[in-house]
């Protein structure tokens, strides 16, 4: 059983408790690398359509009863930690602590050896619901400006940094529809932003790492359902430039994609491909600069690092790696 979700929830909240930003450290190799896995939308509870389809993602899926693919992959890169980007607990969220959705979408799902590691999930707003214990354990996080991981690699090799971009998307707030949300954790919402806004930019100006990660939920860059996300094009994207980020990575677009951006050498990434997939409904229009890679079917995402080298793969339900990118960058004579 996974244990490391409910770790960081409580982590957070001692964050909030102090109203000051910490940071967690996760150790790397004893070779100085690191590697984790990406899955978003990890499942839909209730319907055995999609645990059929899950059960390709995920290790002993239990309609199958076979440890398949994302368990074997994070065994055989060694895999340090996972990270969720979302969606997850649909449709209704959790009643409660004692809630089986938890156990039926998670912790009986993600049972494979490999996956009981650290996991981290990104803010995220699905189906945020007054009345229930939590609509995502990762709406639970909805009031943190920012998370800083900071792994002690080298010479600082790599932070990653989980945003909370929820707040600036500004449908739900101005055009809710038929949900009802509870703003009281980030009211009043512009100081809110700016607040963030300001631990963003100070830990990016700040930060001496190799590599520079941002998670969010939402998307940057996107051809698929939901698309660009203007508000964080507008106020989060100069800041991610500014400082150099290598890797933003998202879900909220239920597929896998990779765009590069020709203003900057950042590079965008969307995994949430852990359960249902919005086949065919795709943005054909984009610049072929920019648009690496886009599936529109379910699967995630797997990164190798070191202080020189990245390497990314997206994993099919197959179990085949449709597609891989890779960078690297020259070790300073200053560290």
């Amino acid at each position: 059983m996974v244990h490391g979700l409910f770790f960081l929830a409580c982590y957070l909240f001692r964050l909030r408790a102090k109203a000051e930003l910490e940071r967690v450290e996760h150790a790397a190799k004893t070779d100085g690398s690191l590697s984790f896995l990406v899955v978003g939308d990890w499942e839909e509870k209730d319907s055995i359509t999609n645990l059929k389809l899950l059960c390709s993602v995920v290790g002993n899926c239990p309609v199958c009863d076979r440890d398949y693919l994302m368990g074997s992959i994070g065994e055989k890169i060694e895999v340090d930690f996972i990270i969720s980007t979302g969606d997850n607990f649909y449709d209704d969220g959790l009643r409660g602590v004692k809630d089986p959705a938890f156990h039926q979408s998670f912790s009986d799902i993600y049972t494979a050896p490999s996956l009981q590691k650290q996991w981290y999930i990104v803010p995220c707003l699905e189906r945020w619901i007054p009345d229930n214990f939590a609509s995502d354990l990762s709406s639970l996080l909805l009031d943190l400006y920012i998370l800083i991981l900071h792994f002690l690699l080298l010479a600082e090799m790599a932070e990653i940094f989980f945003v909370d971009t929820t707040s600036f998307v500004s449908n739900y707030f101005i055009d809710p529809k038929d949900h009802v949300y509870d703003w009281k954790g980030i009211s009043p919402r512009l100081h809110y932003i700016n607040n963030l806004l300001l631990e963003i930019e100070s830990g990016l100006r700040e930060s001496t790492a190799k590599w520079k990660i941002v998670v969010g939920h939402h998307t940057i860059k996107s051809a698929g359902h939901h698309g660009n996300t203007h508000e964080l094009a507008i106020h989060l994207l100069p800041i991610l430039q500014a400082y150099h980020v290598d890797l933003y990575i998202n879900g909220h677009d239920h597929c896998l994609q990779h765009i590069s951006n020709t203003d900057s050498s950042i590079q965008f990434l969307t995994s949430e491909g852990g359960s249902k997939a919005w086949m065919g409904d795709v943005n054909n229009g984009w610049n072929p600069q920019e648009m690496k890679f886009y599936y529109d079917g379910q699967g995630f995402m797997s990164v190798e690092m070191t202080e020189t080298d990245v390497d990314i793969k997206f994993y099919d339900v197959f179990g085949d790696a449709i597609y891989k990118w890779s960078t690297s960058k020259l070790i300073s004579s200053a560290m």
